[in-house]
């Protein structure tokens, strides 16, 4: 007899067979691989088959605490793969495996969990990566707020690829894959915090395809990273630090979707911080610029890419952003959060 029931209780965490039958019931089915229904306390993978695609191992870890649990354009699931897949996609590797750790409260509706699974499933599938290993925990009602979700995964960097935030030179190029803080907007209205007529729907997306492709345009990416939390600001001060050198945005080439702009406005935020879940930083040498623009905008997740500041050799570890009139003004790291709770 099944003791999942409507919802979840401290003994499907307490490692007996209500845990076992909700491993087996729920999480095997949903990710259904064979490194996983194993049932294991690890996943073992070949290195053979690891070594064929490269010389490194690319390794992450990231946890997800976002509220709502479900929004426009994603949930928690989606934004579980999808956080991963991309730390490991701006490194260059090719992301394989991942891990799924659950911290569940206790009364977590068990259809609600059952949804969050398989959206993760989806989500890998469509990645191309397997959830192959994890573990489930469940606390004290009121000891968390529904749903924590950790994954870690690993990847393979192929043997010719270099790609680091201390690689920024004067005179390179930063592109954008596509517009700015659409997260960030959609889970603002996910909260009813604000009340828009358009629909505004989170960006959340795997990019490592996209980033395959420019690496067929451009084999030397010098940096590259996902803007997530602290958005495209934050991200270009971290490489114009990192490479001890300038970098310059150009307002009117930013591109923010008309609703996500007017929601800034009204709620006094900047679009610059606000965080991304399907878009990427990249700094490519100028004389590839065009070339790799060309390739990502071919690609499904970078058709609205566009170029959006250079490196400057000066001021060293500044970002400056020229506005509209021509003037210009300095774009600091993000000084705490402007949206807690976001991923």
């Amino acid at each position: 007899m099944s003791t999942l029931g409507k919802t979840i209780t401290l003994a499907h965490g307490g490692g007996g067979r209500a845990m076992r039958e909700l491993i087996e019931q729920l999480v095997v089915p949903a990710f259904d691989n064979p490194r996983l229904a194993a049932l294991e306390d690890q996943a073992r993978i070949g290195l053979d088959s690891l070594a064929r695609l490269g010389d490194r191992l690319a390794f992450t870890s990231d946890s997800h605490v976002v509220s709502p649990l479900f929004f426009e354009g994603g949930d928690i699931g989606t934004l579980a793969v999808c956080g991963t897949v991309n730390d490991l996609a701006m490194s260059g590797a090719v992301p394989l495996y991942l891990s799924c750790g659950l911290i569940i409260e206790e009364g977590l509706e068990t259809a609600v969990l059952e949804r969050v699974l398989a959206s993760m499933a989806r989500t890998a599938r469509a990645a191309g990566v397997q959830i192959v290993t994890g573990d489930t925990k469940v606390v004290n009602r009121g000891a968390a707020d529904r749903l924590f979700i950790n994954t870690s995964g690993i990847g393979v960097v192929p043997a010719d690829v270099e790609i680091s935030a201390s690689r920024a030179w004067p005179g390179d190029v930063v592109i954008v894959n596509g517009t700015l803080g659409d997260h960030g907007a959609a889970i603002l209205v996910a909260r009813e915090e604000l009340a828009l007529e358009g629909r505004i729907a989170s960006d959340c997306q795997p990019l490592h395809g996209l980033v395959q492709t420019m690496l067929g345009a451009c084999r030397d990416i010098h940096c590259l990273r996902d803007a997530t939390r602290g958005g495209l600001a934050t991200v270009l001060n971290e490489f114009a630090d990192s490479s001890g050198v300038g970098i310059r945005l150009y307002e009117d080439a930013l591109p923010v979707r008309p609703e996500v702009r007017g929601a800034c406005e009204i709620l006094g935020l900047d679009p610059l911080y606000m965080a991304n879940e399907g878009k990427l930083v990249a700094v490519v040498p100028r004389s590839h610029a065009e070339a790799t623009l060309a390739a990502m905008r071919r690609h499904p997740a970078g058709a609205e890419a566009a170029i959006v500041g250079e490196v400057l050799a000066e001021p060293a570890g500044r970002v400056l952003l020229r506005t509209r009139y021509g003037s210009e003004r300095v774009v600091d790291m993000l000084v705490g959060e402007q949206l807690p709770r976001i991923c």
